[in-house]
């Protein structure tokens, strides 16, 4: 089965130095992948010329857009002032059926607004969700959604945000019944605010393999496959995340640099560290998926290098060829309930 990808070359803080090279490296390992590159043709055909490309013409395209849409601008700038954006003209080709996937390292508030206007919803969803994967301590991944797409949440959106989150996990790792946890202050069944109270309620009731309240802790130690946030708290909990990790091993490195003994204990650590460092490496990690969408797009982190965007069209690749969005539509009970006025999605 051939899946298509069409590719934002020129999004993220690298553009086509990364996009494009990612692009032939995975193409190189996926002989069912087909690329559109979008983008400034010109541009494309230089970068595609000095990597002295050598994939067949016909498993890759190249699709001109005029514009870009930069990390400056707004939502509805990129939405409605920019229809001839490498983001837009790629998100096209999916609702038109000559794509199976988009992915994009470009803004993420313009990302999610454009493929929402572009796409439209899964019926029964109210508001598309980031979902990513963060490593674990069992040697696998806890998926995590909300990611920044919506910082006010009703109860009923918890609740498709983990129909949705277990969908996804058993679409890409074969997990059926994953067990789904709702991120809270506490295990016991009093804590949290309201919403998430009555969030806990839905869940318990839901067909979903539901474990009750999970803490912050809790995503590192594997407790659950899926966790579940309204986008404040899980974008929060990322942040936070991320910042550990990066403070983690500066440390490491200033305290073997201290010394000439230190020194030498690092080189006899080295292949420890090295091991460490692959374990959580980022770019294993990177591409979220837009999930409640009627099409797969992934976002990458703008700042991915070239391994790290080319995981991320791998997530696109198996998100596609495993039809991510029908078994999200599948896993909807005709019984979930819509807020009555979706507010506006908002990316923090």
């Amino acid at each position: 089965m051939s899946v298509r990808i069409a590719i934002d070359c020129m999004g993220g803080d690298h553009g086509l130095s990364v996009t494009v090279p990612a692009a032939f490296a995975f193409l190189n390992r996926n002989a069912e992948a087909h690329l559109t590159l979008v983008g400034d043709q010109v541009a494309i055909a230089a970068v595609v010329a000095e990597q002295g490309v050598r994939a067949k013409p016909a498993r890759w395209s190249v699709r001109h857009a005029s514009e870009v849409v930069t990390m400056d601008d707004s939502p509805a700038l990129a939405m409605r002032g920019k229809k001839d954006s490498s983001m837009r003209v790629a998100l096209d080709l999916v609702k038109a059926g000559e794509a199976d996937a988009c992915v994009s390292a470009g803004n993420t508030g313009a990302l999610m607004a454009t493929s929402r206007f572009v796409l439209k919803m899964i019926d029964g969803i109210d508001r598309p969700a980031i979902a990513s994967q963060l490593p674990n301590a069992r040697g696998g991944a806890t998926t995590v959604l909300d990611l920044g797409a919506n910082v006010d949440c009703e109860p009923a959106h918890f609740l498709q945000f983990g129909l949705m989150g277990s969908a996804l996990v058993t679409a890409l790792e074969g997990k059926q019944h994953p067990s789904v946890g709702l991120l809270n202050i506490g295990e016991e069944l009093i804590k949290g605010n309201e919403i998430v109270r009555q969030a806990a309620e839905l869940l318990r009731a839901s067909p979903l393999n539901f474990i009750g309240n999970v803490e912050g802790n809790d995503i590192y130690e594997g407790k659950a496959d899926v966790v579940v946030c309204d986008g404040f708290v899980g974008n929060v909990a990322l942040k936070a995340s991320e910042g550990l990790a990066r403070m983690i091993f500066q440390m490491i490195r200033e305290e073997f640099g201290r010394s000439v003994g230190s020194k030498l204990a690092a080189l006899c650590a080295m292949p420890v560290l090295r091991r460490l460092r692959h374990r959580v490496d980022p770019s294993r990690y990177n591409g979220a998926s837009l999930v409640g969408l009627r099409g797969v797009v992934i976002k990458s982190h703008g700042s991915a290098d070239v391994k790290g965007f080319d995981m991320a069209l791998q997530r696109a690749f198996d998100a596609a060829r495993n039809k991510l969005p029908d078994r999200i539509a599948a896993a909807i009970p005709t019984s979930v309930a819509q807020s009555p006025e979706p507010s506006p999605v908002s990316v923090a």
